[in-house]
Order: C-alpha cells, then structure tokens, then sequence
C-alpha cells in the first residue's frame, strides 16, 4: 500500500500553504468564472444582448469586486499583503 503524507508533498504537488491560499482565493476565483461566463453570453448573443446579459456583467463584476476587497482585507490583516506570482 502507498502511503502518503501531505507534509511530504515535493516539487510535483503543491504543498498546504499553497493548498491554504488557493482555499483562500475560492471565493475570487468563482466570482471571476461567473464574471467570464456572462462575458462569454454578452459575446454569443444572438441577435444582440438583453438587458437581463448586460445586468448580469454587472452583478458579476461587483461581486469580483467584493470578494477582491475581502481577500485584501484578510491578507492585511494577516500582515501577508499582496502575493504576486
């Protein structure tokens, strides 16, 4: 049987704080699909958006907007700031 320990995790996989902050970031990375698939149906609009599409954009782009806000605040105030990759 093959046993595996996450505390072990080596260059192939990524280790628990990177496992943490991706767990962090869910809530940003969510909304941003949400704010690309309605970018996506703005695109696909047949014969033109609605304005039911074009208020979707926009409650996807407010929602990026407060879960960015909230991810900053939890990073300031864990003292961690802005992680550029």
């Amino acid at each position: 049987m093959n046993s595996y320990d996450l505390n072990d995790a080596g260059p192939d996989g990524p280790s628990l704080d990177d496992l943490a902050e991706i767990e962090r970031e869910m809530p940003l990375i969510d909304a941003e699909v949400l704010l690309l698939d309605a970018q996506i149906t703005i695109l696909c609009a047949e014969p033109a958006p609605s304005d039911l599409d074009w208020q979707r954009v926009r409650r996807a782009r407010r929602q990026v907007m407060r879960e960015a806000r909230a991810l900053l605040a939890v990073r300031a105030t864990s003292g961690r700031g802005i992680r550029v990759a």
